[in-house]
């Protein structure tokens, strides 16, 4: 990946002339081609990365029932503007303003719920006096991790909502579906895009 160096000052640490911005295309089968636009800062090491489709895209929702072990290895693109849910479990994980866009499967998506509830339940062996958030968290990781197992005894809905319509589960079970206006409106948009110029990218 060619860089270029961004014109603007790093939203970290404020220095100027260390931003440097790569671009990437390839072709993820059954999404199309897309570009992976990463912006880096050389002097603290933040960064950022995105997925933009090279089709128009439109708001929308991507959902799998989790239901057998093929599910697991399903393809996630998952963009910068996308709220992440797990519906029987009541999770939500939504952009925020240091989002970034990965390309992972159900199973990393998975783990990376599992990874919050592990830091969570640290978090209750101190603050939990009654210990009822405790066994919730213990309830949870043990559903996610039984997602991992043949037969899944529970089946579990992962979602995938983007008012930018720029993520996909890539399966044939997966469905696809129009966000509402009202969704699109309640939805974070997470990070603001930095400002570049067509100089920037030539």
């Amino acid at each position: 990946m060619e860089e270029v160096v961004v014109e603007i000052p790093c939203p970290i640490c404020f220095e100027e002339g260390q931003v440097r911005m790569a671009t990437h295309i390839d072709e993820i089968p059954y999404f199309g081609e897309h570009t992976q636009v990463t912006v880096i800062c050389h002097a603290c090491g933040w960064r950022q990365s995105d997925f933009i489709p090279a089709d128009g895209a439109k708001p929308g929702c991507s959902k799998i029932v989790i239901s057998k072990p093929e599910h697991i290895s399903a393809r996630v693109v998952r963009s910068s503007s996308c709220t992440v849910r797990i519906i029987e479990l009541d999770l939500e994980v939504k952009p925020g303003t240091a989002s970034t866009g990965y390309v992972s499967n159900v199973e990393g998506v998975i783990n990376r719920f599992m990874e919050i509830i592990v830091m969570v339940t640290r978090q209750a062996y101190v603050d939990d006096a009654d210990g009822s958030d405790l066994k919730t968290l213990q309830e949870m990781h043990t559903t996610l991790l039984e997602l991992k197992e043949d037969p899944i005894p529970r089946p579990i809905t992962l979602e995938l909502l983007d008012p930018r319509g720029h993520s996909q589960i890539l399966h044939e079970d997966a469905e696809f579906r129009d966000l509402s206006p009202g969704e699109v409106e309640d939805l974070p948009l997470g990070p603001e895009a930095a400002v570049i110029s067509k100089d920037d990218l030539s």
